[in-house]
């Protein structure tokens, strides 16, 4: 598969961030992450206080709107780009959509993790350090929960519980790589 546009989704604290990276390696590409252009939005009052007096879908979808014209940019340019974020069956249409504009291949990543004991571990012993963004709890991550379905038009499902060298190795054949290194999750 000629892949362009890779889109790793699923709840907070299932590796996504961990795997974006794994394709981005294997492509050559920036990962443009959701939490990260949520973080730049939000330290600005103005732009917090308009978030903060919309829904919850219309704060997602401006984070969104963000990141697909980021990788329009990078599409156009000729570059891949690999999109981490919780997406919906919405956006993944969307970035389908966006590949398809572009004639870029797209391949879409789904992390879950069944075992919730490990999930919440997961949760509380992470430590991002994004600049202008907080580490969620585990009652937020909960609450994802209430609004998520996991979307089915998707080309690679990992599960967290299983070691991330064999998801890593996943992640690298969907995309046509060998199987390397794997990052250290983080």
């Amino acid at each position: 598969m000629d892949v362009s546009l890779v889109l790793v989704t699923g709840p907070p604290g299932t590796g996504t961030s961990t795997l974006a990276t794994v394709a981005a390696a294997a492509l050559g590409a920036p990962v443009l992450g959701w939490d990260w252009v949520a973080a730049g939005m939000l330290g600005h009052p103005g732009v917090r206080a308009a978030l903060d007096a919309g829904t919850k879908e219309e704060y997602r979808a401006v984070g969104w709107s963000v990141l697909w014209n980021l990788a329009t940019a990078e599409l156009r340019a000729g570059r891949p780009v690999v999109l981490d974020g919780v997406a919906r069956a919405p956006e993944v249409d969307r970035t389908r959509r966006l590949a398809h504009d572009h004639a870029a291949g797209c391949a879409v990543v789904v992390t879950r993790c069944r075992d919730r004991v490990l999930h919440r571990s997961r949760v509380e012993g992470r430590v991002r350090a994004i600049p202008g963004w907080h580490e969620l709890d585990w009652p937020s991550v909960e609450a994802t929960f209430a609004d998520w379905t996991e979307p089915t038009d998707v080309d690679l499902v990992l599960d967290a519980g299983d070691p991330l060298v064999a998801n890593a190795a996943a992640v690298r054949r969907l995309l046509g790589e060998p199987s390397e290194a794997t990052p250290q999750a983080g």
